[in-house]
C-alpha cells in the first residue's frame, strides 16, 4: 500500500475509536455478569471481535447493534464447553485473559491463534495459574499457543510476586482468583494499566488496592451493566505525534480515555517541550496539540508500564526531537506481536533515522529528515500506524508499506481519519 506523503497544514477534529483494553474487558465481564451488560462505542476491530467470537463459542448471547453491543451475561457457572478449539486470531489480551478465566472451568478448551500469538510466551501466565491448581500446557509441552486447559480441581488463593511488568499476567490471575477458594495477594513490579481492577468495582465486585499490591477474594458474582467505552490514548497517540511533528498543523482528540496508569505519552510530550492541553471530563477528556520544537528525553522506569504499547510512535517523536532521546527498561517491546524494538529500528532505518537498538530500548538522535523507502509493518497494527504518521513527513519519495491490512486489528478506519486531516 501507498501511503500518503509529504503532508502539513493538519487540522481537524477527531474522536477516535473505543479503549481496546476495556472493550475486551467489557465483554469479559458482561459475558460473566448475572443479566444483560449494554456497551456503547465498543471497539469494533478484528482483536476486540475475537473476543466476542470468543464467548459466543463458550455459549454466551452476544447482540450487535449500529450503537451497541449487548451481552447476556451467564455468570461464572453458565459458561459451555466450546465445540472446537478457540481461534484468538491476533489477540494477546484475549489468550491471556482467558486463560484464567477457563483455568476453573469444569471442561476442557483448547485457545489457538495467528503465526504472531503462536511466538508470544505463555509461561508468565501459565505458571502462577498453575501455582493456583490450573491444569493446561502448551504445544507440546511448550510455553507457546495452542493452549490446552483442562479440568482442573478447585483452584486456591495465592500470593504471588509478579516477575515482569504485565497488565495481562495481572488481569488474568485476577480472573482466576475472582473464581478460586480463598484470598489471592498479587504484588506488582511495577503499576500496569488497572482496567480489570476498576471493571471488577463497576460490576459489584470486589478488589483492594493498595499501592502495588492487591487482594482479591474469590467466589465472587457480579451484575451486568451499562456502559461507555472512553477512546483509547493509544490510538490517539498516533494523532497526537502527528500534531506536534507535521508544519503548522493543530489537532483536537475528543473523548480520550484519560487513565493515569495510560498517560505516560502525556508526560513525555511535556518533558520533550510539546505544546499539548489536555482538559479533563472524569476519566476522559480533550487533548489538543500543534507544531512544535522538541527536545530529547529519556524515558525508563516506572513510566514504562504507562506508554508500552505508544513507544513505537514515541520513537518516531524523538525523530523530529533535536537532541538524543533514551529508551530504556523496555524489554517487553520484544514480545509484542513482533519484536517491536527491532521493527522500530530497521523501519526507521530505512526512512533515513538515525537510531539504535539496545537491549532494552532504543537510542534515537534527532533532528532527522525521513525519505521515502519500502517498509513493512510485520503484520503490527502499531508499526503499521507508526509509519503512515512518519510517511507524512517525507518529501523526498514513495513511502510503500507491506502488510498494511494489520492496522485493522485495533483502528480499522485508521487511514481514513488521517486522511480527514490534510487541508487540500
Amino acid at each position: 500500500m501507498k501511503l500518503q506523503t509529504g503532508k502539513s497544514l493538519l487540522h481537524g477534529t477527531i474522536e477516535v475509536p473505543g479503549d481496546k483494553s476495556i472493550s475486551h474487558r467489557s465483554i469479559m465481564f458482561g459475558a460473566l455478569a448475572n443479566g444483560e451488560t449494554r456497551i456503547r462505542h465498543f471497539l469494533r476491530a478484528d482483536d476486540c471481535l475475537s473476543t466476542i467470537q470468543a464467548f459466543r463459542d463458550l455459549g454466551v448471547q452476544i447482540e450487535e447493534t449500529p450503537d451497541e453491543i449487548i451481552v447476556h451475561g451467564v455468570g461464572f457457572g453458565g459458561l459451555k464447553p466450546s465445540k472446537a478449539p478457540i481461534n484468538v486470531g491476533n489477540s494477546g489480551t484475549t489468550i491471556r485473559l482467558m486463560m484464567g478465566i477457563l483455568a476453573a472451568q469444569p471442561f476442557a478448551t483448547t485457545l489457538f491463534g495467528d503465526s504472531s500469538i503462536a511466538k508470544r510466551p505463555m509461561n508468565r501466565v501459565m505458571l502462577p495459574l498453575k501455582e493456583m491448581g490450573a491444569n493446561m500446557t502448551g504445544h507440546e509441552g511448550s510455553e507457546f499457543a495452542p493452549i490446552a486447559i483442562n479440568r482442573a480441581e478447585k483452584l486456591h488463593g495465592i500470593t504471588y510476586h509478579m516477575p515482569v511488568a504485565s497488565a495481562q499476567v495481572k488481569s488474568a490471575i485476577i480472573f482466576a482468583a475472582l473464581q478460586a477458594e480463598g484470598e489471592t495477594m498479587i504484588h506488582e513490579k511495577e503499576k500496569t494499566r488497572d482496567h480489570t481492577e476498576e471493571m471488577i468495582q463497576k460490576f459489584g465486585g470486589n478488589i483492594e488496592v493498595d499501592g502495588l499490591t492487591i487482594r482479591v477474594s474469590g467466589n465472587q458474582a457480579f451484575q451486568g451493566q451499562s456502559l461507555t467505552v472512553p477512546g483509547d490514548i493509544s490510538s490517539a497517540a498516533f494523532f497526537i505525534v502527528a500534531g506536534l511533528i507535521a508544519e503548522d498543523s493543530e489537532i483536537v482528540l475528543k473523548n480520550v480515555g484519560l487513565n493515569p496508569t495510560r498517560t505516560g505519552i502525556i508526560d513525555v510530550v511535556k518533558a520533550m517541550g510539546g505544546d499539548i492541553s489536555v482538559v479533563e471530563d472524569d476519566l476522559a477528556g480533550t487533548i489538543t496539540v500543534k507544531t512544535s520544537r522538541l527536545t530529547g528525553t529519556t524515558i525508563s522506569g516506572d513510566l514504562i508500564p504507562r506508554l508500552i504499547d505508544e513507544l513505537p510512535i514515541i520513537a518516531l517523536l524523538a525523530t523530529q526531537a533535536e537532541g538524543e532521546t533514551i529508551i530504556r527498561d523496555a524489554e517487553e517491546l520484544k514480545v509484542k506481536e513482533t519484536n517491536r524494538i527491532d521493527a522500530v529500528a530497521t523501519e526507521l532505518a530505512k526512512m533515513g533515522a538515525d537510531i539504535t537498538p539496545t537491549a532494552d530500548g532504543l537510542i534515537i538522535r534527532g533532528k532527522t529528515k525521513l525519505r521515502g523507502a519500502k517498509v513493512t509493518s510485520y503484520g503490527d497494527h502499531r508499526i503499521g500506524m507508526m509509519l503512515q504518521i512518519a510517511a507524512l513527513l517525507v518529501q523526498d519519495g514513495e513511502v510503500e508499506l507491506e502488510k498494511a491490512d494489520a492496522v485493522s486489528v485495533s483502528y480499522p478506519s485508521f487511514f481514513d481519519d488521517v486522511r480527514s486531516l490534510f487541508d487540500e
